[in-house]
């Protein structure tokens, strides 16, 4: 009998994300259980040491394990499931390891740009995150024998499960503003379009994600928050005009 899995999950988290993409290219069913962090249910804090998500429940045999942090719920799948996400070889598979490193890195860079109370603060941390990415740019340049789309070719792998819910905030901020976080780099631009279009990562998320984040990026009282209040009053306006 198989392990019955359960994804604990928050709507908005990219790390639950990670996860949803692995399990859905292994083509293992799981079921998803969204929580609110801001009201953690008692069942979820007495089974969660950290408080946070995901979190996934294995039910085997009529035991339950609780496996937390997404980076080894990411390991687990790849010993436990078939269907490798991660290169066989060592040293290939050392590098993919690194640059999801790298990736949740990148998702703290976008945490401090999102949340930066001032313009120049703002500009700093645009600034930072487009020096990320040239470093990114630089890596797939570095293999551009590379034969398809995606971060090892044409192997879909754990590090483009990683970095396709970074792209989906570049989305985001793509509908408030052009910030240029990507100019200059194709190669990225590239990898982010072949990202934003395979099933499994436009499906790591609930239709109504898009609103969510925008609702969310508003609320924070942040510069960027402001520059969403000033485009969607731009938006009602010419939508009043249009009318």
């Amino acid at each position: 009998m198989s392990d019955k899995l359960v994804l604990v999950s928050h709507p908005l988290c990219p790390y639950v994300q990670r996860a949803a993409i692995s399990l859905a290219e292994k083509g293992v069913p799981f079921e998803r259980v969204d929580i609110d962090l801001a009201d953690k249910p008692v069942w979820f804090k007495a089974i969660s040491p950290l408080g946070k998500v995901p979190l996934l429940r294995v039910q085997q045999d009529g035991k339950e394990t609780m496996v937390f942090e997404s980076a080894v719920i990411l390991e687990f799948l790849e010993e436990t499931q078939a269907g490798a996400l991660h290169p066989a070889d060592p040293y290939a598979r050392a590098r993919h390891r690194a640059w999801i490193e790298y990736g949740s890195a990148i998702l703290n860079a976008i945490g401090r740009f999102y949340s930066a109370p001032a313009e120049a603060g703002f500009l700093a941390e645009s600034g930072a995150l487009s020096a990320m990415f040239e470093r990114l740019e630089a890596e797939l340049a570095d293999n551009a024998d590379r034969s398809g789309p995606w971060f090892a070719g044409n192997r879909f792998s754990l590090v483009d499960a990683v970095y396709g819910p970074i792209f989906r905030y570049l989305d985001a901020f793509d509908r408030i503003g052009d910030f240029g976080i990507l100019d200059g780099k194709p190669r990225v631009q590239a990898w982010r379009k072949a990202l934003n279009d395979r099933p499994s990562i436009r499906n790591a998320v609930a239709p109504d994600y898009p609103q969510r984040l925008h609702a969310f990026l508003q609320a924070k009282g942040s510069f960027l928050s402001s520059l969403i209040r000033r485009s969607d009053a731009a938006g009602s306006f010419a939508l009043a005009r249009s009318a």
